[in-house]
This record gives structure tokens, sequence and C-alpha cells, in this order.
């Protein structure tokens, strides 16, 4: 069984959509095996992104996950990862398919509502940036 790690964002978060996102990745089969509730700090948000420091949206994107809460979720399932990143759509949601997660509720490319990891390996990493080993249940 795979585990992937899910991030409801902020603008999903303020706009009450929680709840939608997560059912959505549940009727999938997908079964949540960890959940948190955070508010990101600088440091953590630092560190899930270091892939896209010295990119010019970076100080943006670091302001923005880190301006309210989020939801931290570990989904576990056959070819969790695949079936996230199908549900949740293309990174833009003017290019995301309608029945998509950022086609239906994503607003821009930088208020996407969802993120989930892109591949086993960075999952296993993300994941452990959030939870503790003992946090996740199977």
């Amino acid at each position: 069984m795979e585990r992937t790690l899910v991030l409801v964002k902020p603008d999903a978060m303020e706009r009450g959509l929680a709840g939608e996102i997560i059912s959505r990745l549940e009727r999938l089969g997908l079964r949540i095996v960890a959940l948190r509730l955070l508010h990101m700090d600088e440091a953590l948000a630092r560190r899930h992104y270091a892939e896209h420091e010295g990119k010019p949206f970076f100080e943006e994107l670091i302001r923005y996950i880190t301006s309210s809460p989020v939801i931290a979720a570990v989904f576990q399932g056959d070819n969790a990862v695949k079936m996230v990143r199908q549900a949740m759509g293309d990174i833009d949601p003017a290019r995301a398919m309608p029945g998509t997660i950022r086609g239906d509720l994503g607003i821009d490319i930088g208020h996407n509502s969802v993120h989930g990891s892109d591949s086993l390996e960075t999952a296993e990493k993300e994941i452990r940036l959030f939870f503790d080993e003992g946090d996740l249940f199977s």
C-alpha cells in the first residue's frame, strides 16, 4: 500500500472546502491514516517547498502557505500518489479539467486549494516533515 501527503491549503480552508477535498479522496477508496490541523510556520514552509527556493514565486508561496491554518493528511491505498495527482488535476486551475479538485475549487495557480506529493520518494519525505511514524495508522 502506498502513502501520500495531501495539504488542504489556506484558500480552501478559508472557503470551508476541507471536507469536500478530503471526501473526494476518500470516495476514491483512499484511507486517511494521519490527519493534522496546523498553522505552518515559516521554517516548516521553507523545508516543505525547498525545491522552489530561488524561483520568482518562492517568497509569495511561503507567505501564502503560512497565512492561515492548513490540514496535513496522509492517505493510503493502491496507487495513492497517482490517484491523488489525478484527482487534483493540473496545478493551474485554469487548465485543470472539470471534475478535478483544482478544476472545480482552485482559484488560480498560486491558490490552487490542495497539494499532493508528486512521487513515492517525495511522499515519504513530506510525510516525515508533518508526522512521526507513530502518528500513522495502517
